[in-house]
């Protein structure tokens, strides 16, 4: 420990010694020999950004302010006199990333180029780089398949069979109707505790909110809905479903109440997309997929990877009922959804043996 504090002394007395003398050669050597030996050492980072500030040079002085600020974040404990510095930091990082995407969009206007008129991925890269929209990338929380697009949503014409699924949402919307005006309102809450599990740390859990009837559930049909919902379940056989024993086919009629929110969360795989088609939708209502927002059209379906960031609120005044059901993405293969099939029926039997 001694040893320790005798090297930072040295290398703090030197680096101050020099500043007194203004030699602003050796006093970068001292600090440049401190992080080499510790590439961890916040009060050398922040020194060195300090001095490279003092040389106008902001982007040398970022780099070193970036790396004192992720050395802090991962470590146990930051000493309280360390604080003021690093502050100082993020204050700098900030006015400097503005700094930067002004004079960025700048020279690029001047070109004819911006965000409103750029091809849509350019348009999305320079936001990214001028930080105005974070980075969303596919974070499934149970299952993670490689090689596929980072693509949030995909298109209705994309998909054969979606004509013949939208064709049928007269049909379909009658079925939800006729359930819904029966003797017992066919919802409860989608967010349920499950059986001998800790309660999903969710603000919906129990609550009618955001409520579920549910058509496909466990891989099986619910029980009734082959007699009240008979055109929906013949839709639903049109489309691509996984098949994986009590796991999948699921689908549902999807409600949310005026003024409920389900917050920013990730799906569990992405090897799946999730199919909405629009029933009953007041103005007002939305969806988030990553850093594209799109609204529900009655009889047209809304097709995402829900593995990416998303959320969904209703801000009308009446409810919103959707059709959700899932499909294997269209880019695994035949065979790769044979294996994946097992793969899960493999993870669900876990603890039965």
């Amino acid at each position: 420990m001694a040893g320790a504090m005798t090297g930072q002394t040295t290398w703090l007395d030197q680096a101050r010694d020099a500043h007194r003398r203004g030699d602003v050669a050796a006093e970068t050597a001292a600090l440049d020999t401190a992080i080499r030996a510790d590439r961890g050492n916040i009060p050398a980072l922040l020194a060195m950004a300090e001095l490279k500030r003092r040389l106008a040079d902001d982007r040398a002085a970022g780099s070193y302010y970036r790396l004192a600020l992720g050395t802090a974040a991962q470590a146990r404990s930051v000493p309280p006199s360390l604080h003021p510095g690093l502050q100082r930091a993020e204050q700098f990082l900030a006015e400097t990333d503005r700094a930067f995407a002004d004079h960025l969009l700048g020279q690029l206007r001047g070109a004819g180029i911006d965000t409103g008129n750029a091809a849509p991925r350019v348009a999305e890269a320079l936001r990214m780089l001028a930080g105005e929209q974070p980075l969303y990338l596919q974070q499934p929380n149970m299952f993670y398949f490689p090689g596929l697009a980072q693509r949030p949503f995909f298109e209705r014409s994309d998909f054969g069979w979606a004509k013949a699924v939208e064709a049928a949402t007269d049909a379909i919307r009658a079925e939800l109707l006729a359930m819904v005006d029966g003797a017992s309102d066919p919802f409860g809450p989608y967010v349920t505790a499950a059986p001998g599990r800790p309660p999903p740390n969710n603000p919906l859990l129990d609550k009618p909110d955001w409520g579920a009837a549910w058509l496909w559930k466990d891989g099986a049909v619910a029980d009734g809905m082959a007699a009240l919902c008979p055109a929906t379940l013949a839709a639903l056989e049109l489309a691509p479903q996984p098949v994986i024993p009590a796991r999948a086919p699921i689908a549902l009629f999807s409600r949310l109440t005026p003024g409920t929110h389900i917050q920013p969360h990730h799906g569990m795989l992405n090897t799946r997309l999730i199919c909405h088609l629009p029933l009953i939708v007041p103005d007002g209502c939305g969806l988030r997929v990553g850093a594209e927002t799109r609204r529900w059209c009655e009889g047209e379906l809304l097709i995402f990877d829900d593995s990416f960031e998303h959320e969904a609120w209703n801000r009308g005044v009446s409810d919103r009922t959707i059709l959700l059901f899932e499909i294997w993405r269209p880019d695994i293969d035949a065979d790769e959804r044979e294996q994946l099939t097992r793969i899960f029926a493999a993870i669900d039997t876990y603890g039965e043996q």
